[in-house]
């Protein structure tokens, strides 16, 4: 079985509203759902994405208000990339990092590609990559109302960075179970370290995984500032039960079937321990709301609505005019 592509990565962050504005304002990426985390409804679930939040473009956060600061290190989703359509848009993004002065390493080059590594304000590790040269998974299309130039804007999830101390259990999983192969590798620009690359589905920016192995590593302490999950995209529900099945005839622990209303999903935890999602593609994000005032008010799934009042009271407002 084969997956399509990189669908939607889940990090944390300790400031709903500080998170909202540096993604929406700074970043220009629309917000396209704004909900509660389904397992623990006291804490929001912030969705980024493109005009609508396609599949591919999903950048979200879990809020958790007192979480200490991440401790970055091994077995982890060590950088999150967000493309761009092409070089010149990385020159835009440049000046603008530097304008808000966002902490950034400048334009380089990685895997063939223009880069810019930059840190939002809780030291998440990010990841512009252009998309000039891409022959592989399209895009998504930036919001015309964002904040940033829509010329230039974010059209999507790029390659998503492992850093992990054993290579082989994981690459047994990649190739035999989710349908990755081996497309190259590179040195990290400043480890001097050989990267591995794995694609999977039409390969190119949107399906991509980089894998760092590191010995010398303490594992990673998650908190805000860290990466919780990535999703791979799966056509459909049908789709979702057959790789289910396979998972239980592995013996690999998961999950089991997960209606998260907007897509239905499955996890499990790869052999290194980090956790991995498969969801569908649909329903989507306009299930609930029409799509021209996507995250405008707090959306709830069906099971969680006889719990409004209780949800609402117990969140802090955060202040949000698209």
């Amino acid at each position: 079985m084969e997956l399509l592509g990189i669908h939607h990565l889940s990090a944390f962050t300790a400031n709903a509203q500080k998170n909202l504005d540096f993604y929406t304002k700074i970043l220009g990426m629309r917000m396209v759902k704004k909900t509660v985390n389904q397992d623990d409804p006291s804490v929001y679930h912030l969705f980024y994405g493109d005009e609508v939040g396609n599949p591919g473009t999903e950048l979200t956060f879990f809020e958790i208000p007192r979480a200490g600061q991440n401790h970055d290190g091994n077995n982890s989703i060590s950088t999150t990339s967000l493309r761009v359509p092409n070089d010149e848009a990385l020159d835009y993004w440049k000046t603008r990092l530097d304008e808000y002065d966002v902490e950034n390493d400048g334009i380089i080059e990685q895997f063939g590609r223009k880069v810019i590594p930059f840190k939002d304000f809780e030291k998440q590790r990010l990841m512009l990559v252009s998309d000039e040269t891409n022959k592989g998974v399209a895009g998504g299309t930036p919001w015309e109302r964002s904040a940033a130039n829509p010329n230039y804007g974010i059209i999507g999830l790029g390659p998503i960075h492992l850093t992990i101390p054993e290579l082989e259990p994981t690459e047994a999983i990649l190739t035999k179970l989710m349908g990755f192969r081996r497309a190259g590798e590179y040195l990290h620009h400043s480890t001097g370290r050989e990267v591995i690359v794995y694609e999977t589905g039409e390969g190119g920016t949107g399906a991509e995984l980089h894998i760092h192995v590191r010995t010398d590593l303490p594992r990673e302490r998650l908190g805000r500032g860290g990466v919780h999950h990535v999703a791979f995209r799966v056509e459909n529900e049908e789709k979702i039960r057959e790789y289910l099945e396979e998972l239980n005839q592995l013996g690999i622990g998961n999950s089991g079937f997960v209606d998260r209303f907007y897509f239905r999903s499955v996890y499990f935890r790869e052999p290194n321990g980090i956790l991995f999602e498969l969801a569908t593609d649909g329903p989507g994000f306009a299930t609930d709301e029409d799509a021209n005032h996507l995250g405008e008010s707090l959306a709830l799934p069906p099971f969680l609505e006889s719990r409004r009042d209780q949800i609402e009271n117990n969140l802090k407002p955060i202040d949000y005019k698209p």
